[in-house]
């Protein structure tokens, strides 16, 4: 059992301690908020405290490590300093969100037991027609010994549905519910076998659970108090039933401001039949003390609301009736017995569509009481607007109609929608036949007793005092008065139900109807044996992808060591919601787990989201992908500021659940697995299991790709220059990686019919992707298409890029690049995670639109953690993230919710271990003066391989691979735009690694290794420093470390080179070394480029020497392979280029390549081959078997065009035709698979009963069946048996 740990805080404090800050805000010219397509200036101050949001204006804000517990009340400022600021200066921020004296709050916030005080303000202010900047004030506020007085203890606790037998039904409205025999029968409840005594019903009630974890709600599944008619005599007969109070979905709520459930049309509750009796309906509390005062009215609330549209598809508002040709509308409502002289509460709210501005006016029974503006929306970043009155208005009949009339102002395009109405009308307390709730609101404020009259009461059987829907109380009314009264505490709110004899409702039944016994809450903390045991990280499934999150469980569970344990939803929702969808519920059972760990130190840090979501809880759209829901913001047209949020689920402390900046901060790594279904998921979890696998190793893993958006207004300077800063402090914290630049600027753009574009950074991209780069960073415009209005790299890229066993982690702080929660349009981003042979294996991406400013605090302050500047200890990507969002620097961002995590949060990131040191250049110590490495000289490196601590590690045994740099290049983007500034154009000076001299292998031995290589004669002539990058790898146990060095020079020219005038050899093939010029491929094939020179190939990219590769002739599209070649283990004279082709067109081409040696001695190779479409067809061709003749072996060979597995048949049949022998097998595919070579079918020569069979000639047939393509295709052949 764990150690329970409760934390004490003594409701006695001592003094408070004074404490003060003085703040300065740096103002500086001005921001310019611009997402993809909106732009917003505003005057601007220190990027680290700045925050903007369309609906609060501007906030200064600022965090910093607490030395205490503040008292949040105590907060004042002193020393205040202001200077003037004309309305000019606000550009274009809005006058009305200026505060008219000076706004700010101090709260405590926790993020995983990290304290911090987080204070914000309004640093501008408005004062009669002036307006006034902050420039300085000192902060003062109190510090207390203690937090306020509580006790919590923290419990394991069994749920209820672990023992019993339990049925469930449904309700879709509130009221008293019968439930009969025969409707029990028809549940499986064996009505004739039980003690209807022990019968039970269990239910938590309709409403949503509270996004508030301050808020008290049931945590279990709680007994409600029924009434059983007949159950005295222990039998269940025929007339027996049962009464109870049942609340549906749908009663108004605050927090999301609407009447309708927004995750669930159902109610579920349970029966439970188990030992004991039991609870049933008390009689109210009998009071004989007089009436301070008597109800004989009642308030009655009624509304209209339905939810069919989300008109922006971004938040979680529906609305309802639409207004677009028919544009009046009346809404009838009936309240009996109205008391005329008491107002009636009214509210109202619509949304319109639409491109002007336009109005809705509302009449209440022909009178009207207001019309609502509808502000036009800009369709750049809101995409709709909304309005709502809320007044009191009068009637004098107890029919009321509210009539709507949509003025479109002359545009037939715009179109209004009716979100609710509501009114509360106060009734005289008289019963009209049907179920009547009643409550009165002067009772709240009369303290004392109150006593309430209900008339024409002669029908009524009872009532029911409802306001605690788990303890219903009940008063009978057994004279069958027609005057009934009750009396009841006052000072409070409480609410009634009068009922007649038969008066019920009927529950509702799904086809399944049992529950089996499950206990979250007893045992999810259990191990194999039993014992306790600290969960380290949790994955939410739904039921069908259960599998395929067991396997990722298993990875983590065997790369991290971690404790993981997977969960359905439908089993969160049965322990925690009674069965029905509802976001705090999964929120509940996460901060249940978290909360119960064994100690702070040892809680929950992971959760998964193991499937897709959507904007649509309730399936009303078509192909719906809502698999594990999200939380989504009450603002629901902006694509700035409605957006959806996994970070919801990780808001974990007492006061948090708000989402609201200044409160909540994330206590656990959060990550979501985007996927539908179980196909899908195993292609995901494939991806991910392929992440740790040999395959996967290589000097890949020390590269880093960063790109930037040109520069097409003048601010956008800082996409570049901020991108380049990264680089540069990347280079200076982790020398051993090779930061690889894309300054889309540094590029050529060209004019096409679709707008300008830069094909050769699009192929840069790709080309950078498939090398191999362990993070892809982008920042710039972009969207749910693609990167960068120019389209430098796009949807079709983002499923054609074939980068296997070489993922990458993908963050693009960038506008909807991965917009992921609208079912009907996929996104770059989705594909780039989709792609089962390329992409991503995680992205850092956003769902909405995101102001650049965000983007460069959140870029700066995430490659901090991501790559662990100071440390070696790389925290996992989840983790990189969860640090970002709780950083000073980012934690008063409201778009920080914007950024997700798709992929699992638990990976780490592949870096190599450190060290690999550089010892010797030609034999000379590294530490004595070293030769210049000289064209065309000969060189030997030499070096080891090192641990933590800088020992040579003895014992290590791999490979090596070394990339020789020259020296770095210096470049500067072109300004293609011509954008300038201060008459100068914008253009940018930067720094790249320099031209690949030389890559190649050298075996390591008991940590020490050396190789040679003849230094091109393309190098840069002038003397410099290059790098020396070193990456290695062993496999017992499968590891890799890596290193760097930066003392070599290189330049100058060996003047007594040997003399070569041969060009390297080339042999060509396609997939494998079996293929043969001709043969047949898929449309993405990798091409195989065996080198051999004395001397080595040329890699150093001088002008005209690359290595070329030219399809069908097109010599303006030349494909550079330099980035793909690569020297063989201790041999420099050999080498393979290895290029993964993308969508070749099905039909007959040729290839040629050209190759240089180091000497600039040229050789070209030719050869053909056949591209079909391995999603039309399945093509086979030269089937043989080899050897043939044979005498106890052979096998049977032949080429195909799938990357899938085939399954294949061989039968052999004598000349006469009987069949001797069947051999079955399948092709090896899978995402891995290169080869279109198949020699996995072999035969002994024996027949089906194991006898050798006679020499001869016989024929055999070979069937390849293609189950995905549910194609056929088989070929006969003869073979000789000696």
């Amino acid at each position: 059992m764990k150690n329970l740990y409760t934390l004490l805080f003594l409701g006695v404090f001592l003094c408070g301690f004074a404490q003060q800050k003085r703040v300065t805000i740096e103002w500086d010219g001005y921001n310019v908020l611009q997402t993809a397509i909106s732009k917003t200036e505003v005057p601007a101050f220190n990027a680290k405290h700045f925050s903007y949001n369309e609906e609060t204006g501007l906030t200064y804000f600022l965090q910093w490590q607490s030395t205490g517990f503040a008292d949040e009340s105590s907060v004042t400022l002193s020393n205040v300093s202001y200077q003037t600021i004309t309305k000019a200066e606000l550009k274009d921020l809005e006058v009305g969100l200026l505060p008219n004296t000076t706004k700010f709050s101090l709260s405590n916030v926790n993020a995983r037991d990290k304290k911090s005080h987080y204070f914000q303000i309004s640093p501008l202010i408005k004062e009669g027609n002036a307006y006034k900047k902050i420039t300085a004030f000192t902060i003062n506020y109190t510090l207390k010994q203690g937090r306020p007085a509580s006790v919590t203890a923290k419990n394991i606790t069994n749920s209820v549905l672990s023992s019993g037998e339990w049925y469930r039904f449904y309700i879709d409205k509130s009221g008293v519910f019968q439930l009969t025999k025969s409707f029990l029968g028809s549940i499986g409840v064996n009505t004739n076998a039980v003690d209807p005594r022990t019968i039970k019903v269990f239910g938590n009630g309709g409403r949503m659970l509270p996004l508030l974890n301050s808020e008290n709600y049931p945590i279990d599944v709680e007994e409600n108090a029924v009434k059983f008619v007949g159950e005295n005599d222990g039998v269940f007969n025929n007339g027996d039933y049962i009464l109870f109070y049942g609340e549906g979905p749908n009663s108004y709520n605050e927090e999301s401001a609407t009447n309708i459930n927004l995750y669930a049309d159902k109610t579920y509750y349970y029966i439970n039949i188990s030992a004991g009796n039991g609870k049933r309906i008390q009689p109210m509390p009998i009071i004989n003390a007089a009436a301070n005062i008597q109800i004989n009215t009642f308030q009655d609330y009624q509304y209209y609301e339905v939810d069919e549209f989300n008109l922006a598809k971004l938040g979680r508002r529906w609305y309802g009736d639409e207004f677009d040709v028919e544009n009046e509308r009346s809404y009838d409502f009936e309240f009996p017995n109205l008391v005329a002289e008491e107002p009636i509460d009214f509210k109202i709210r619509v949304g319109a569509v639409s491109e002007t501005t336009s109005s809705m006016a509302v009449s209440v029974n022909g009178s009207q009481v207001t019309a609502l503006n509808l502000p036009l929306a800009d369709f750049s970043s809101v995409l709709a607007s909304e309005s709502s009155f809320s007044n009191q208005i009068n009637a004098t009949s107890s029919s009321v109609t509210v009539t709507l009339d949509y003025n479109n102002n002359g545009n037939p395009s715009s179109n209004a929608f009716l979100d609710f109405i509501s009114l509360e009308a106060t009734r005289l307390l008289i019963y009209d036949g049907d179920q009547l709730v009643f409550k009165n609101t002067e009772t709240i404020t009369t303290p004392g007793v109150a006593e309430y009259v209900l008339t024409n009461a002669n029908v009524v059987r009872e009532v029911w005092d409802i306001t605690d829907r788990f303890n219903v109380t009940s008063a009978l009314n057994t004279d069958g008065a027609t005057s009934f009264s009750f009396k009841a505490p006052s000072g409070e709110e409480r609410n009634y139900l009068a009922f007649a004899n038969s008066d019920f409702f009927q529950p509702k039944k799904d086809p399944i109807s049992t529950i089996a016994n499950q206990n979250l809450k007893g045992t999810i903390f259990q191990n194999a044996q039993g014992q306790f045991q600290d969960i380290d990280y949790i994955v939410v499934t739904p039921a069908n992808l259960r599998s395929q999150a067991e396997r990722l469980a298993q990875i983590n569970r065997d790369q991290y060591s971690l404790n993981v344990k997977v969960v359905t939803l439908q089993e969160i929702y049965t322990e925690f919601s009674t069965g029905s969808q509802d976001i705090a519920a999964i929120r509940n059972f996460v901060r249940y787990v978290y909360e119960n760990a064994s100690a702070p130190s040892e809680r929950l840090k992971y959760l998964c989201l193991f499937g897709d979501a959507s904007y649509d809880y309730k399936d009303r759209i078509r192909d719906n992908t809502n698999i594990v829901p999200s939380w989504y913001t009450i603002n629901s047209f902006s694509l700035t500021n409605s957006f959806i949020s996994d970070d919801f689920f990780g808001m974990l402390d007492e006061d948090e659940g708000s989402m609201s900046v200044n409160n909540d901060r994330l206590d656990i790594a959060i990550g979501r697995i985007l996927v539908e279904d179980v196909q899908r998921a195993k292609d995901i979890v494939d991806k991910i299991e392929s992440y740790y696998q040999k395959e996967a190793y290589g000097s890949w893993r020390n590269n880093l790709l960063l790109i930037s958006d040109d520069v097409d207004i003048s601010w956008e300077k800082i996409l570049q220059n901020t991108t380049d800063g990264i680089g540069t402090e990347i280079e200076a914290q982790k020398p051993f990686v090779n930061v690889v630049k894309i300054h889309t600027d540094a590029f050529q753009q060209e004019a096409s019919a679709a707008g300008n574009r830069y094909p050769q950074v699009n192929e840069a991209i790709k080309d950078a992707i498939e090398v191999g780069a362990l993070v892809v960073n982008y920042f710039g415009h972009g969207g749910e298409d693609g990167l960068a209005k120019e389209r430098i790299f796009d949807k079709i890229d983002a499923q054609e890029i074939n980068n296997i066993c070489k993922f990458n982690l993908f963050v693009t702080v960038t506008c909807e690049y991965t917009k992921f929660d609208n079912p009907n349009r996929d996104t770059a981003g989705e594909f780039t995670f989709w792609n089962k042979n390329g992409g991503a294996i995680a992205l850092i991406t956003t769902t909405r639109q995101i102001f650049v400013t965000t983007g460069v605090t959140y870029n700066e302050t995430l490659d901090d953690y991501l790559f662990a500047f100071g440390s070696n200890d790389y925290p996992t990507i989840g983790e990189a993230l969860r640090l970002t969002k709780v950083d000073n620097s980012v934690a008063g961002s409201s778009q920080k919710r914007l950024v997700f995590l798709i992929g699992d949060p638990a990976m780490k990131l592949a870096f190599p271990k450190p060290d690999i040191r550089l010892t010797h250049v030609n034999e000379v110590p590294i530490a004595q003066p070293i030769d210049t490495l000289k064209a065309l000289s000969y060189t030997k490196l030499a070096g080891e391989v090192l641990d933590f601590n800088g020992n040579v590690l003895t014992n290590y045994n791999g490979v090596l691979t070394a990339t020789i740099f020259d020296k770095p290049i210096e470049r500067q983007t072109l300004a293609n735009d011509g954008i300038t500034e201060a008459g100068q154009e914008i253009v940018l000076n930067f720094t790249t690694l320099g031209e690949v001299l030389f890559k190649g292998q050298a075996t390591v031995e008991n940590g020490l290794f050396e190789f040679d290589f003849i230094v091109p004669r393309d190098i840069g002539i002038p003397i410099g420093n290059g790098k020396v990058s070193f990456y290695a790898q062993t496999d017992s146990p499968l590891s890799d470390q890596a290193g760097s060095n930066f003392d070599i020079k290189i330049g100058g020219i060996n003047e007594n080179a040997p003399e070569d005038n041969v060009g390297p050899v080339i042999n060509l093939f396609m997939n494998d070394e079996n293929f043969v010029s001709g043969g047949i491929t898929n449309e993405s094939p990798n091409l195989l480029a065996k080198l051999q020179d004395e001397n080595g190939i040329n890699t150093a990219s001088g002008i005209g020497h690359d290595i070329i590769a030219i399809l069908d002739g097109d010599e303006t599209n030349p494909f550079v392979l330099n980035d793909y070649y690569q020297a063989n283990v201790d041999d420099y004279t050999n080498g393979v280029v290895s290029y993964p082709f993308r969508d070749l067109e099905p039909g007959l081409h040729t290839l040629t390549l050209k190759a240089w040696d180091v000497y600039n001695n040229s050789s070209t190779a030719e050869f053909q081959f056949l591209v079909f479409d391995k999603d039309e067809a399945l093509v086979i061709n030269n089937v043989l078997n080899y050897p043939n003749p044979f005498v106890s072996y052979t096998e049977f060979w032949f080429n195909h065009n799938s990357t899938e597995p085939l399954d294949v048949s061989v039968q052999i049949f004598t000349v006469s035709g009987k069949l001797v022998r069947t051999l079955n097998g399948q092709t090896s595919g899978g995402s891995k698979a290169a080869s279109t070579l198949s020699k996995d079918i072999i035969w002994d020569g024996r027949d089906d009963f194991g006898d050798k069979i006679g020499k001869g000639v016989y024929v055999y047939k070979l069937k390849v069946r293609s189950n995905r393509l549910n194609i056929e295709v088989e070929k006969i052949e003869k073979l000789v048996i000696l």
